[in-house]
């Protein structure tokens, strides 16, 4: 299966994964139609350099001499093998092993829903980071935001632990909870927070007019299965109550699928490229507009922030190039490899990069993201305001919001500055 090496982030460890039960569904997939099955037969028992010999002196010497004897469990030791062998590569955060817990929890994100806390995090400089709590989970309601450290599950330090056994003790089943210790990294403060677990269905797709005005707040949280469709929905509606302008807010969106983030992107592009894909030889394919988008001339601006990566980084990198829209917020996670996953004999699986996308002028993603043509930052302690809260909000208090970044975009779509 391909997708986009989102952050595997999570964050630097970089892995994106969405705290489910029993494991993680990572929000860099993009493109659920290729995947690849393979057996050791076709890896080979004798891969060159690989000195099989020396695994099984370390195995011999755990199974002998090891003192916790509870603790020698193969199928745990051979994981964590494998995992050691993928993160060797260097391509922390991206290229990565799921057992088959993790890849069942994958696949139900993608598919839209999940039970967890409702939390994407990844791995950065030994710390797990919040990468970005989902809409209408228990970790968005708990206050969890991106940046936020997780220092401590149920009292017991995880600084340093896997990504699969931080999941393992964050994830479980609806109606259970879970103590988080939380530093905020800006104001280094930190407190405990008690979370609910709930079965979550992801509602990517969300739109409002903004108070007082005849513009659209479309909110796209995230590129699973389905989201083209319910943003031409939005579009539809939009169009019909007559906006003159449109919001596109991409904060804190992981990404997804990438035939979903291809036609988003399309939905508001007339022509041209969606995004290169640059493969291990150097060859660059274009992946070109699909024809039919419903909102490719109404102004538009697009928000992003450090939380925008893999799908949302290449809609919102088409739209840039293209002078279709300005980009205002903070730039970009930076997520841009092609992760391409192979199914193991016993479920679980290896997510390997096999190429590398880049924006329609060539602009590197990967560890670099997209910087915004207007910079404005929001305060830690300001919460973004999406369409749902903007409903019924009087003018007064989408001011009184704080949401610097939604006032920025919001001017500039009244004043018609919306192309660069």
């Amino acid at each position: 299966m391909k997708r986009i090496g989102i952050r595997r982030k999570f964050l630097g460890l970089i892995v994106c994964a969405c705290i489910g039960v029993g494991g993680v569904a990572a929000g860099v997939r993009l493109d659920r139609a290729v995947f690849a099955e393979i057996s050791a037969s076709q890896v080979g028992q004798n891969a060159p350099g690989l000195d099989y010999k020396l695994i099984n002196e370390v195995w011999q010497l755990i199974e002998g001499k090891y003192v916790d004897r509870a603790a020698i469990k193969p199928t745990k030791l051979t994981y964590g093998a494998i995992s050691g062998m993928v993160n060797a590569l260097g391509d922390t955060g991206h290229s990565s092993f799921l057992d088959p817990d993790m890849v069942g929890i994958e696949s139900h994100y993608l598919q839209g829903n999940f039970s967890g806390i409702g939390a994407q995090i990844q791995i950065k400089n030994g710390h797990v980071v919040i990468l970005a709590p989902l809409e209408g989970s228990p970790a968005l309601r708990a206050g969890l935001k991106t940046g936020d450290i997780i220092m401590k599950v149920d009292g017991k330090d995880i600084t340093g632990l896997p990504l699969e056994q931080v999941v393992s003790r964050i994830a479980g089943k609806a109606g259970t909870s879970v103590t988080l210790t939380i530093l905020d990294p800006k104001t280094e403060e930190s407190r405990e927070v008690t979370i609910v677990r709930a079965k979550i269905t992801v509602r990517n797709v969300t739109w409002a007019q903004v108070p007082g005005t005849r513009i659209a707040d479309l909110r796209i949280a995230g590129f699973s299965e389905g989201v083209t469709k319910d943003v031409r929905k939005a579009l539809r509606q939009i169009e019909a109550g007559g906006a003159t302008g449109i919001i596109l807010d991409m904060r804190d969106n992981p990404g997804g699928v990438l035939g979903e983030a291809i036609s988003t992107a399309s939905q508001f592009l007339s022509s041209g490229t969606v995004v290169l894909q640059k493969d291990s030889k150097g060859d660059i394919k274009p992946i070109k507009v699909q024809p039919g988008g419903l909102a490719t001339t109404i102004p538009l601006v697009v928000l992003i922030n450090q939380g925008t990566a893999s799908g949302s980084e290449i809609v919102a990198g088409a739209l840039k190039d293209a002078n279709r829209a300005r980009l205002v917020g903070e730039k970009t996670f930076g997520t841009g490899t092609v992760l391409q996953e192979f199914h193991l004999s016993d479920g679980s699986a290896v997510l390997l990069a096999i190429a590398e996308w880049l924006t329609p002028a060539g602009h590197v993603i990967w560890h670099k993201g997209i910087e915004p043509d207007v910079k404005v930052s929001l305060s830690p302690k300001v919460t973004p305001l999406y369409p749902e809260k903007e409903k019924g909000m009087s003018s007064a208090l989408l001011k009184a919001s704080r949401d610097a970044q939604l006032l920025k975009a919001l001017e500039m779509v009244n004043r018609g500055s919306v192309s660069r």
